[in-house]
Formats: structure tokens, sequence, C-alpha cells
């Protein structure tokens, strides 16, 4: 399978990552436990890295920039359905621990990830502080 380029972003290999952890934990649990929480967990981590793919395969910024943020909402979601599946107890501790620092590691990335699309005056101008008119 050929590069497309998205593979090579850090923040793409930290979804996938983030995605395969979170489903070997929902694998061990029960069918029951693991129909409802574990289903949207699986689905909102592996909608990450897809709409970071999404994005870059757009071609535009302005396309590229809204699929990140969409990502970004999906990794809030699965950080809920983690809490979820912890509060219910269908996780462990240890589980928790090997999916939470992926979770805390891949949101600033993304952030970091979105502030980089773009031209670089554009970039630029959208991180400098509005004018005032204070006299």
């Amino acid at each position: 399978m050929g590069s497309a380029g998205f593979e090579s972003l850090r923040v793409y290999q930290l979804a996938e990552k983030l995605a395969d952890t979170a489903w070997e934990v929902v694998q061990t649990r029960q069918v029951l436990a693991r129909d409802p929480v574990g289903k949207q967990m699986i689905r909102s981590a592996d909608s990450i890295g897809a709409n970071i793919a999404e994005g870059v395969g757009r071609g535009t910024y302005q396309d590229n920039r809204r699929f990140v943020r969409t990502a970004r909402g999906s990794l809030y979601e699965t950080r809920h359905w983690l809490r979820r599946a912890f509060r219910r107890r269908l996780v462990t501790t240890d589980q928790v621990s090997a999916i939470k620092p992926l979770i805390d590691e891949l949101g600033p990335k993304l952030n970091a990830y979105l502030k980089s699309i773009g031209p670089k005056k554009a970039r630029a101008t959208e991180n400098e502080a509005p004018a005032t008119n204070d006299k």
C-alpha cells in the first residue's frame, strides 16, 4: 500500500495507536458490556484518524481544518466513552491507564496540527491579537 501523505503525520499515527488500543480493551469485555459503550468508543476512536485522513484528501486548507476539528470532537467523544466504561466497571484501571495517556497526548497534537494547516501568511494573521480601539 503506497503512502498518501497522511500516514506519515505523527498526529495520524497517534490516532491509529489510540484506536488500536481502544479496540484491544473492548475486545476483552463481555458481549453485553461492550455492545453499547464499547461500540461507541471504537467508532469515535476510529473516527479521529479517519477525519485526519479525509481532511488531507479534500485538498483545501479550509476542508482540512474542518475535518481536524471534527477529529478533535471525536477525541473528546472517545474520552467520554472511556469515562462511561470506567464508571460502569467495564474497563479496569490498567486499561484506562493504557488509553488515557494517548488521549492526553493527542489533544495538543491535534491543536498544533490544526494551527499548522494553511498558508503561512494566513496562519500568522490568525495568531495575532485583534486590534483594539483603545486611545
